[in-house]
């Protein structure tokens, strides 16, 4: 098993350091990170699901600039990974997601930040995606929870996974996730 692995790392690492680019990149972390991706899927590894993240969006204070600034470096690397899939011809292979392990409160709170909140947004790429918004917007006062209130979720994350795993990736959601979630419309 240690051989097969030692054999995967090296081709990986092969595919990586070899793959020139059909986009140029934005020389961040997650640009990188997204050329990285895009050398793999152009050098036919099998991998299914990719994953990288970017921090530094745990924003309690100073929030504005620092959110802008993170959405303009993810908006960047996904329009260069975009743009490179398609020069390859590969985009209809591959659906991007993007999620984060919390969301914010609606209510500032006191030092031009927002804490931690319950419900977030999830974002998707790919041109077998159906565009548009996926589910209703959240009341910003109907709220859960006090100091400055959580948005109440109106779409089960779970199910959007669920709809990629059954719809996406052909895999059984229920095996995967313990039970069936209503399917959303994502994919064309």
């Amino acid at each position: 098993a240690s051989v097969t692995a030692n054999e995967a790392s090296g081709e990986v690492r092969r595919l990586a350091s070899s793959y020139k680019a059909k986009a140029e990149y934005p020389s961040t972390s997650l640009g990188r990170n997204m050329q990285v991706i895009a050398g793999l899927i152009s050098g036919g590894l099998k991998t299914r699901v990719y994953w990288t993240s970017i921090g530094g969006f745990d924003t309690h204070r100073g929030q504005r600039q620092r959110h802008d600034l993170l959405m303009t470096q993810i908006n960047d690397a996904i329009f260069a990974f975009q743009r490179d899939l398609t020069q390859q011809g590969k985009a209809d292979r591959v659906l991007t997601l993007t999620m984060s392990e919390f969301g914010r409160r609606v209510q500032e709170n006191g030092s031009e930040g927002t804490d931690h909140g319950a419900a977030a947004s999830m974002f998707l790429f790919g041109p077998k995606l159906r565009p548009g918004i996926h589910g209703e917007h959240p009341s910003l006062t109907d709220l859960q929870g006090g100091g400055g209130g959580s948005l109440k979720h109106t779409t089960d994350f779970r199910s959007v996974y669920g709809t990629i795993l059954d719809q996406w990736l052909g895999v059984s959601s229920a095996a995967v996730l313990g039970e069936q979630f209503s399917p959303v419309e994502l994919l064309t």
